[in-house]
Order: C-alpha cells, then structure tokens, then sequence
C-alpha cells in the first residue's frame, strides 16, 4: 500500500536525521517548551490532573509512566492520555524496567500498553533508567541493548533514554553506546545547563527539579524543558510509528 510505502521511506531516513540532529549544539532559549513527568504518585486519593488548567498555565507536554517490567501498567496512564490530548498536551510514555527480568518480553508488554493509545501528538518511545536491581554495569549495558532495538523494531521509532549523571556513570559505567538514541536528562543542578554523562553530544529533554508547583496538579512534580536546538517539539510527536506497526 501506499501508506506502508511511505512509512518505510520516513524510517529509512530516520537514523539519519537523528544522527545530524544530535550534532547540532544545544542552543538557549528563552522560554522553551515545558511539561511534568508523572506517575500514579501524582494522583492523590486517586484524584484526576487538571489537563486543560496545566495546558492554560503552560505546558506544553508531558511524560507519562506506562508500564514498569511485564506486569504493572500504571492505573492512570490511559485516563491522563484521554485528558492531555483532549488539553492540547503532547504526550510521552515511558517504560521502568526490571534489569532482572527479560527485556524483550517488557518491550513487547510496554509496546501492547501504550499502543492501544498511540495517535499523533505521541511523543518517542522512552526507557526510564534509574534503578540498576542488583546488576552490574555489563548486565544493565546488553539488557538496554536489547530492549531498545525490540523496541525500535515493533514501532520504527528510536527510543529516548531517561538518565541522571550519578547513576548512569556508577551503574552503567558511564557507557557512551547509546549516543544513537536521544537523551531526556535529569540534572537538578540549578544552573544553565545539564551534566549530561556518557559523551552524549546533546540533550533533548532536560529534567531540571523534582518539585515543581504545576497547575492542575495538586502536589509538587518533576519539570522538565525542551531543547529547542533539535527543532519544533511538534516534528518529535508527529512521528506516525502507529502506522509502522500495522505494516511490518
């Protein structure tokens, strides 16, 4: 069809655009995009987030936990993509993983989960590394291989890394293997810029405090930017990998 057609061509360019994007030089702005990164623990008493009071008090994404090893699906994810998309909110979903566990059965389990909710406005694929679960540098470093070339496989999209300096550096050995998959960072140093770790040559989302005071969420969240150095937000949640899928 003429459709998978097209799709096939966008993927095949794909590495190559990302591959000049992450040369370009993070560059300043003065108000760049902005959105919280949330989980179940931004529900209260199971209460609902204020997407459209978020959305009027700036944000302009957001970045959801969907699902953490092969058997916990975060209960609000599905009912907080109804509302940001409703809102006007681009959204993001990322995966917790198990290092301790398969990796191809949780990119498969977390693909199954998030794309019963894919559409545009979908941000990239995200693995949230943070917790090493016991395991050494070398077994996270193959695990991380593994899961995000599944992933890549089962949506022709490239998955983007979540990542603190300290843990990366003392738990995956400050490995520069990745630089292929963009970086969302987590640096609360309250200075211009991130400490980006593993060579990266750029960061994409930089997650600058972990108690921000958000409109329409009722308790204190992450916050995190857009580097606009790697143009419009939009491009990166216009990817139409829900059609790859179907097509493979």
């Amino acid at each position: 069809m003429k459709r998978a057609s097209l799709s096939r061509r966008f993927l095949a360019v794909l590495p190559l655009v990302l591959t000049a994007t992450l040369a370009v030089s993070p560059v300043a702005s003065a108000d760049p995009p902005m959105g919280p990164d949330v989980s179940s623990y931004q529900h209260p008493d199971g209460g609902p987030i204020n997407w459209a009071a978020a959305k009027a008090g700036g944000v302009n994404f957001a970045l959801v936990k969907a699902t953490e090893g092969t058997d916990y699906v975060n209960p609000h994810f599905h009912e907080d993509t109804a509302a940001m998309r409703a809102a006007g909110v681009l959204r993001g979903a990322y995966h917790f993983p198990r290092f301790d566990e398969n990796p191809e059965q949780q990119a498969l389990f977390y693909v199954k989960e998030v794309f019963s909710e894919n559409a545009l406005g979908s941000l990239p694929p995200i693995l949230d590394v943070e917790r090493d679960n016991g395991q050494p540098p070398s077994v996270i470093i193959n695990w991380m291989h593994r899961w995000l070339t599944e992933v890549q496989l089962l949506t022709g999209r490239n998955p983007i890394i979540y990542a603190c300096p300290g843990f990366w550096r003392s738990s995956v050995a400050d490995s520069a293997e990745f630089h292929s998959y963009p970086l969302w960072v987590a640096d609360w140093n309250g200075g211009p810029a991130p400490d980006v770790p593993g060579g990266w040559p750029g960061w994409v989302f930089w997650q600058t405090t972990d108690h921000a005071n958000i409109p329409g969420i009722g308790v204190p969240v992450d916050r995190n930017v857009y580097n606009p150095a790697f143009g419009p937000l939009e491009i990166w949640a216009n990817t139409p990998y829900y059609l790859t899928l179907g097509t493979r």
